[in-house]
């Protein structure tokens, strides 16, 4: 492990030098390479300075300990140091040892959320926009920016379809776990009987995509303009504002119509778009890794049931990991989803390290 972290040390030394080349700040794309590079070294490099001193520390007591020639009460002060500094030193090599563990390389990036109505009806609308506002809520408390960009309301209220842009510091890598099927158990308000109903919303959380992750070629995009409809303010029915972007080769179609212009709106549509191909493209290369795909805390897949919100019960369960809480009013209203987040964060390191020793 510290040869590994000696070569980390030096590239992240090489890096710094390289950065301050002209030709290296001229490339964006390598610029932006070494710049993301950095910022997955830089808390590997700071703990493992902050581990070499508390390691040297340790040294140095332990040398007045075994010294018979030393004063016995400074032997006795030297072993209290030498105990308090080894057990930091084992706190910091465990640290190391996650800091360790291959970062994906997505985690530092904004994303894209997309929640659409699953199977329910009605019922399935309405906890999309429970969903909807859950997320929003959580971006509020983490400080980060929450933009629609394109929302169809479902007829009797609540949400068919809604995406959003999520901006912010280490977004993906904190957001992506809530990839999936995520299926409520409540009593409706219409239920006159007082069963309980089942339905679901798919969640799928995608990173941005930069230019540089993903190259378009403008002969392989269709854009439509078209009339908006719907909620959006006095210049909706009044210009062709909205976009439609059909990906040829793929078939992936994105539509926008909650922007101001048509211009806002083909600049959201191409934002995801992008992230639409950025996530094909994770999807095919993971699938060839599968040795890493098995490291994971579920798979992000759209279909793969994850979590239940259960009402009656005041409870919350996350398949993947088994967590169970019951403050689903705190999570769903308040948006206070750290204790889900962090757990998952957690498992999926231990299941990388497991495989990494």
């Amino acid at each position: 492990m510290l040869d590994r972290l000696e070569d980390i040390v030096k590239r992240y030394q090489e890096n710094e030098i390289e950065l301050y080349n002209p030709e290296v700040t001229a490339d964006l794309k390598r610029y932006r390479e070494l710049m993301r590079a950095q910022a997955e070294m830089k808390d590997i490099v700071e703990k493992y300075q902050a581990y070499k001193k508390v390691k040297q520390a340790a040294e140095e007591a332990r040398g007045i300990v075994d010294d018979t020639a030393a004063d016995k009460e400074l032997r006795g002060l030297a072993e209290a140091e030498w105990k308090e500094q080894s057990a930091l030193l084992a706190g910091l090599a465990e640290e190391l040892k996650f800091l360790l563990v291959p970062q994906d390389p997505n985690d530092n990036k904004n994303a894209i959320l997309e929640i659409r109505q699953g199977t329910g009806g009605e019922e399935a609308a309405l906890f999309a926009a429970d969903l909807f506002s859950m997320y929003r809520r959580y971006a509020e408390r983490n400080g980060w920016r929450f933009q629609v960009i394109s929302l169809t309301e479902a007829e009797k209220g609540g949400f068919k379809e809604v995406i959003v842009e999520i901006s912010g510091a280490g977004i993906y890598g904190r957001m992506k776990y809530e990839s999936g099927v995520h299926r409520v158990q409540r009593v409706p308000e219409t239920e006159a009987q007082g069963r309980v109903h089942t339905s679901a919303a798919t969640v799928a959380i995608m990173p941005e995509a930069e230019d540089v992750d993903v190259e378009l070629n403008p002969a392989d995009l269709k854009i439509d303009t078209y009339r908006a409809s719907g909620a959006g303010g006095q210049h909706i029915n009044k210009t062709d504002s909205a976009v439609r972007i059909t990906h040829l080769p793929t078939g992936l179609v994105v539509s926008c119509q909650d922007g101001r212009s048509q211009h806002a709106n083909k600049d959201s549509a191409m934002r995801v778009l992008r992230s639409r191909l950025y996530e094909m493209q994770e999807k095919e290369r993971l699938a060839k890794e599968k040795d890493l795909r098995k490291t994971q805390v579920g798979s992000g897949d759209r279909s793969e049931k994850i979590r239940t919100y259960n009402y009656p019960q005041n409870r919350i369960t996350d398949h993947r990991i088994g967590l169970t809480l019951y403050n689903l009013e705190d999570i769903i209203r308040g948006g206070d989803l750290s204790a889900i987040t962090s757990a998952l964060i957690q498992a999926d390191r231990l299941a990388k390290l497991q495989t990494a020793i």
